[in-house]
């Protein structure tokens, strides 16, 4: 069952671009536009997480926030073109979770979404659940030791060839854009070139071939990005 977020924010096209960022990564994704429809919203309950703007045309983000949390104690991250840090600090001794500043990557807002989840116990840690690729793919991930096995076999991989393919082999069929992965794996994807992540996955598949050459393990979807295959 997917985790329903409530992205509060008045300004569709950030709204756009928030909610298709969240469905993407399998979130579902509930859009209001005002703080009022926001507490009618949650009065129905089922919500994991909130995304709350603090500029909203009919209450301050503080303010929502407080009712809010008089009628469920759900986490909330906090996402505001202010970026002063007497403005985060007040966010986060009211016991927000988290603070975004505008202008933000709607992939960062989703990674942070996901990481204050994990920390609420709302979804499970990786490292918690069961070894990613288990009873599905031939790979298994120890996060711990930071190795990956291919067909019972340990891979050699440098760090960025450990991240990209984990991030592969956690959601087996999904598309990976090359900006995405970039995104994802590179501590400075702003300073890293999408001929780098090709460049990586090529040294990836070589590795994996050298376990198994029968099949493909890493499909390119032309115009769009990288998969795991799933049909194992």
């Amino acid at each position: 069952m997917r985790a329903r977020i409530l992205v509060i924010e008045d300004e569709p096209h950030i709204a756009d671009a928030i909610t298709y960022a969240l469905a993407t990564d399998g979130f579902e994704p509930v859009w209001c536009s005002t703080g009022a429809a926001a507490l009618e919203r949650v009065r129905s309950g089922g919500f994991a997480l909130a995304v709350v703007d603090i500029g909203l045309p009919d209450i301050n983000g503080f303010e929502l926030f407080r009712q809010l949390a008089a009628t469920t104690p759900l986490p909330v991250i906090f996402l505001t073109a202010r970026s002063a840090e007497v403005d985060r600090i007040a966010g986060l001794e009211m016991g927000a979770d988290d603070y975004v500043s505008k202008p933000f990557s709607p992939r960062e807002l989703a990674a942070r979404v996901r990481t204050v989840l994990r920390r609420a116990g709302t979804i499970a840690s990786p490292a918690a659940a069961a070894p990613a690729g288990a009873g599905r793919t031939p790979f298994v991930v120890d996060d711990e030791r930071k190795l990956i096995t291919y067909h019972g076999r340990r891979l050699e991989l440098s760090r960025y060839e450990f991240r990209l393919l984990k991030i592969l082999v956690e959601r087996p069929g999904r598309v990976y854009s090359r900006q995405e992965l970039m995104d994802m794996a590179w501590e400075a994807p702003d300073h890293s070139l999408d001929r780098t992540v090709d460049a990586h996955i090529k040294t990836l598949r070589a590795k994996l071939r050298e376990v198994s050459a029968e099949v493909e393990a890493i499909l390119t979807h032309r115009g769009s990005g990288y998969a795991l295959r799933e049909d194992w």
